[in-house]
């Protein structure tokens, strides 16, 4: 890795934890290039500014989360356990990388976003819905909308998310399970 490359991580990981700690209108170009060790003038060689700054991470985090949807798509199971391994990819991903999680599934800042990072998140939520759509076509999924079922299922497992970013529960707390569980029979059909 050269040298730019290694300052350039430094920045992505100093604006992170200080964007999804602080905020991005708390956060300030002198902050983060305190914190990553560099001069402020360092981070226009990388970055056109703050809010391209901050979208290209946002941008970076909803990739990761479309990955695994596509990669849990992926399996050669039944949409129950698609979705389940989904769940447990994201859950790990916010233990392992937490400021990556909260950034596109905790904080809200849809006023930022240029329209690069809006599609980036349309394509989450697309590969999303159609898991649920798959759920729907075999029955395991009650009838309605897949896009609103998909809010649910979402809905559930990032209070999962949330609490295991903020350093809350553990990977293996309790509510960690019942949150997995419950985001699945919120939108299972009925037996």
């Amino acid at each position: 890795m050269s040298q730019a490359d290694l300052t350039r991580e430094r920045l992505v990981r100093a604006a992170l934890e200080l964007f999804t700690a602080q905020g991005y209108h708390d956060t300030t170009t002198p902050a983060i290039a305190k914190k990553a060790g560099v001069a402020e003038g360092t981070i226009y060689r990388h970055f056109a500014g703050k809010q391209q700054f901050f979208n290209e991470l946002y941008r970076a985090s909803a990739r990761w989360a479309d990955n695994l949807v596509k990669d849990a798509n992926a399996l050669k199971v039944g949409p129950r356990e698609k979705l389940a391994e989904l769940a447990r990819g994201l859950v790990a991903g916010a233990a392992r990388e937490p400021a990556v999680a909260r950034l596109f599934f905790v904080q809200r800042y849809d006023d930022l976003l240029d329209e690069e990072s809006r599609k980036t998140a349309r394509e989450f939520r697309v590969d999303l819905e159609s898991l649920i759509a798959q759920g729907k076509a075999d029955g395991s999924v009650k009838p309605g909308a897949a896009e609103i079922w998909a809010g649910v299922w979402l809905g559930v497992v990032t209070l999962a998310i949330d609490h295991i970013s903020a350093r809350e529960w553990p990977e293996t707390h309790a509510g960690v399970k019942l949150a997995l569980d419950g985001a699945w029979d919120a939108i299972a059909a009925p037996r």
